[in-house]
Formats: C-alpha cells, structure tokens, sequence
C-alpha cells in the first residue's frame, strides 16, 4: 500500500484500549500518512479517563461529545458526522477508523463507495460486517507490544493466540494463487497478498504465528517457491506455484 496515501485516523475511545495506542499507530504509519487523528467520547465520564494521558503524546485531538441520552453512543454520530465533513474536504486519501462496534459500518461502506481506502482496527470482538466493509481490518490482538519504559519487553498481547490454519485458510489461499496464475501455474507473491485481502479484509498472516506472507506459505508446504533476482539493488522477487501443478 502507498506509504504516501495521506489518512484520516478516526478513533472511538468507547471501543479500543488505550493502552496499544502506540502500536496501532505505528500500524498505521506502514498503510500511510496520518493528516488528521481525532478521538470521539464525552470526555466528563470516568471510563475514557485513561485516554488523556496519551492523547498529547500522540498528537490526537480530542472530540467532546455529550452523551444526550441514556444507552445511546453519541461519540458515533459525532465520528460519522466529522467524516463525511472530512471527505467532502478532499484533503485525504484514505480513513482509518479505529473501534469495534460494527455502528461504522455503513459509514466504511460509503466512504468506500466515495473511492477512499478504508482501513479498520479494532479487536477480535469486532461483529464481521464492519470488518468485511473495509478494505483492510487489522485486530488489535496481532499487534506487537513495544518496549516499556524500564527497556523490558511487554508481554504478548491478552487474548492474542495465533488461529490454526483450517481448510477454508488453505482453500482461499490455493484458490487465489490459482486465479492469479501464470500459463506456467506460477502466482507472484506480492499480488496474491493484495488479492486476498480483497477476499478476505481481516487476513494477516500475523493471526497465524507469521510476520509475513511468505513464512506462513512455507509453513503449508503445498507450495513451490521461486525467487527471481532482479536488476534493482539484489531485489527478488518471489512467486510460488502449487505442488499438484502439472501433476507434480
């Protein structure tokens, strides 16, 4: 993804933890430029006071929204409201909303329908329809935890054993290998990771144990792997292509 594509960082303080904000950021710096990062709550009430202390660190600007009516999430409407001003500006490219309350669905979808990339964070609770809104969908859980203030390594993130590989994983990835084939059986590594997340917005092969594409195809072993050098600076480029291709 271009690391220029400049981004709207929308965040709801009712639905994310404060305490991987620095992660999360850092996230979405590898998907793009964060032009604007506001975060939604009413600030009077004692459950978003943890988000203060980080907010001027990171600088977020804070959105008061009064919560009018008991039950009712009034951060939403004023996180929906701000984006739509946001992209009738044209000063972004893209929107990363940040919570896991499936309310921002529709929101994802019309942005998407405008041409902007839309990103989503949020944790494994997050209900499937917000995460299949968006182009992208990164859990919390997967992210790495930064070092502390003493040097010392946090521990893994709470709830965030890497998923077995099941049948369906495999399927989509031998299927979408296999859609993106050359005559000769082989698919470019670079495309079918792209391809999948159009299949798939919430596939990370960190859900599975694996930094990267390549180590979790490996792990597979249904996969001939080639990697082609380059004319630029040693680069290879590396595709792979099924076993049973061509009955081997």
């Amino acid at each position: 993804m271009n690391n220029e594509l400049r981004l709207a960082v929308l965040i709801d303080a009712d639905n994310v933890p404060y305490a991987r904000i620095k992660e999360m950021l850092e996230e979405i710096a590898k998907n793009g430029t964060p032009t604007i990062k506001r975060i939604y709550a009413d600030w009077t009430k004692p459950t978003v006071s943890g988000w203060k202390n980080v907010l001027l660190e990171h600088a977020i600007t804070p959105i008061q929204q009064y919560s009018y009516t008991t039950g009712k999430n009034s951060s939403d409407s004023a996180l929906i409201i701000d984006a739509m001003d946001i992209l009738y500006s044209g000063k972004v490219d893209g929107f990363c909303i940040v919570s896991s309350d499936s309310d921002f669905t529709r929101l994802a979808i019309r942005l998407r329908e405008a041409g902007m990339k839309v990103i989503g964070i949020g944790e494994r609770k997050t209900p499937i329809p917000f995460i299949t809104a968006c182009d992208k969908f990164i859990y919390i859980e997967i992210l790495k935890p930064s070092d502390d203030v003493s040097g010392n390594k946090q521990g893994p993130a709470e709830n965030a054993p890497a998923k077995l590989v099941d049948k369906k994983l495999l399927r989509l990835i031998i299927d979408s290998a296999a859609d993106l084939a050359d005559e000769s059986g082989w698919t470019f590594l670079g495309d079918l990771g792209n391809f999948i997340l159009k299949k798939q917005p919430d596939f990370d092969p960190r859900n599975y144990g694996h930094t990267k594409l390549l180590p979790l195809i490996k792990s597979l072993r249904q996969f001939d792997i080639d990697e082609r050098n380059t004319s630029v600076n040693n680069i290879r480029h590396i595709y792979i292509r099924h076993k049973s291709y061509g009955g081997n």
